[in-house]
């Protein structure tokens, strides 16, 4: 691997998770993201499961869409295909929580199996494709990097959110804002952080 080719994986994978952030600039995954993150130790378990599902996911849907279903003129069935891929995967990932780690699996709850309805999942599986045919370049590699970026991003933002909504509780905050609005108005917040690193990633690329 030379160098410049190095240099772009790593741009590819700092601007899935900064400027690129599926949560917090194309605003996938929102459920969860809301759901899940009132909790630090929940808020991690629940983006683990994601990054992995995401990167698996990947690996799987860009090589059944690029070899099988364009091949054989079925392209309009990714939509399908990508969810039945992930859906599958997630079973797997249900069962192995469920064996192996009984506290994450319960308190993640009714969110885990709706992770095969996670908009940012089937997003990152979609979009590396659409990448793929606007820059030839980006292949089965780079939409790997960006598939573990993008959880990894998840995983930042999930953090981040759940670390101010703990800071929240003990703040005395107006009764109209009490609840969900003062959890939208946090969010926007973080969200409007991360655009301070748009000219980080522009150097890079």
């Amino acid at each position: 691997m030379d160098g410049q080719t190095l240099k772009t994986l790593i741009a590819i994978f700092l601007a899935a998770i900064l400027t690129e952030n599926y949560v917090l600039n194309k605003f996938l995954g929102i459920c969860p993201f809301l759901g899940v993150s009132k909790k630090l130790d929940t808020a991690f378990g629940m983006s683990c499961a994601v990054t992995v599902v995401m990167v698996i996911a990947t690996a799987v849907t860009w090589p059944l869409y690029t070899y099988l279903l364009v091949p054989q003129g079925l392209g309009y069935l990714q939509t399908i295909v990508f969810i039945l891929v992930i859906a599958a995967l997630v079973q797997l990932l249900e069962t192995v929580l469920r064996k192996y780690m009984p506290p994450l699996y319960s308190a993640l709850g009714i969110y885990l199996p709706l992770i095969t309805t996670n908009c940012a999942v089937l997003g990152v599986t979609m979009l590396v494709l659409e990448k793929g045919a606007a820059d030839p370049s980006f292949g089965y590699l780079q939409s790997l990097v960006n598939s573990f970026g993008s959880g990894i991003g998840f995983l930042v933002a999930m953090i981040l959110f759940a670390g101010v909504r703990e800071r929240l509780e003990d703040c005395d905050i107006p009764e109209t804002f009490q609840g969900l609005p003062i959890t939208l108005v946090a969010a926007s917040l973080v969200a409007v952080s991360f655009l301070g690193f748009n000219g980080l990633v522009d150097r890079l690329m």
